[in-house]
């Protein structure tokens, strides 16, 4: 048996949270096509007979705007750290290496551990190119062409990954799936709506806090599991918007979260929305701590 951690890293959208929820086969990471989807280096549990690997599924690394850019970039460099293997995401497409992919390549030069390069997508295009492509930046531990969106190649992932894993017990319950608390899951989830939702770059000043959350598993008398959450927006026109007419884009993103969250918990759920305004939220120290970005 087998045991160790696995950091996934790689520029925005190259389908590193889409590969997380292929190895699980389930959707523990959200995703969507908007840049930053990602805002928490989370670690995802993948078990079979054979080990137990721990999946880092990292922000993108990228060239921050503001604060919250920064630390989202500085997680995902910090992840390389005590890892057996960092896993190098691209895409079968690449036709050039772009800046964020050479923040990328300086970061894994600074990794003490294995590198594979994965690519990722190769249900739209030749992997071979991208293979030429970095494979002339630097030595590779181990390669594999793959499309998370299909699983192609996923499997083969694992079988590549196990040589390079240590020997152990499992560290976590192979019940396990996220090394989180629903209270994260939950609000992760919401964000995840918000971000199927709404267009441009209103996601991306969205933020969520989970201000109140009372399951029946912590209070027996509580039938249902009760959540207060509150979306955070940098402007009153931002706030309007994601209201919406008559609180319809509220309710909408609001119902849809509620039941990915029952389908999560098991827990019938109540959930109760409110919408903040806290101008500069990514720039300001104090509230990037109360959200744990910090």
């Amino acid at each position: 048996m087998r045991c160790g951690v696995v950091a996934l890293v790689g520029r925005p959208n190259v389908g590193k949270s889409s590969l997380v929820n292929a190895l699980l086969k389930t959707k523990a990471a959200i995703v969507s096509p908007k840049p930053q989807t990602t805002r928490n280096a989370v670690r995802c549990i993948y078990n079979d007979g054979r080990a137990q690997i721990i999946f880092t599924d990292t922000p993108g690394i990228h060239i921050p705007k503001d604060k919250l850019g920064r630390f989202l970039a500085d997680s995902a460099i910090g992840a390389l750290e005590n890892v057996h293997v960092a896993c190098w995401l691209v895409e079968a497409d690449d036709r050039k290496i772009g800046p964020e992919d050479l923040q990328t390549l300086e970061a894994l030069s600074k990794a003490r551990c294995p590198v594979a390069l994965a690519v990722n997508k190769c249900d739209q295009g030749d992997p071979e190119r991208a293979f030429e492509l970095y494979g002339a930046t630097r030595p590779f531990a181990a390669r594999v062409a793959l499309s998370a969106k299909t699983g192609r190649g996923v499997s083969a992932l694992v079988d590549l990954l196990l040589p390079f894993l240590p020997e152990g017990e499992p560290c976590y319950d192979p019940d396990i799936l996220i090394d989180g608390t629903e209270r994260f899951l939950a609000g992760e989830l919401l964000r995840g709506q918000v971000l199927t939702f709404l267009r441009d770059e209103v996601p991306h000043r969205v933020a969520v806090e989970v201000e109140e959350y009372k399951s029946p598993d912590e209070y027996p008398n509580r039938r249902k599991l009760y959540i207060r959450a509150a979306l955070i927006v940098e402007t009153v026109g931002q706030k309007a918007i994601l209201i919406g007419a008559s609180g319809a884009m509220l309710k909408k993103i609001g119902r849809a979260a509620r039941l990915e969250i029952e389908q999560a918990t098991g827990h019938s759920v109540y959930l109760e929305l409110w919408v903040k305004v806290s101008p500069r939220w990514r720039q300001s120290d104090l509230v990037l701590k109360r959200l744990g970005y910090s």
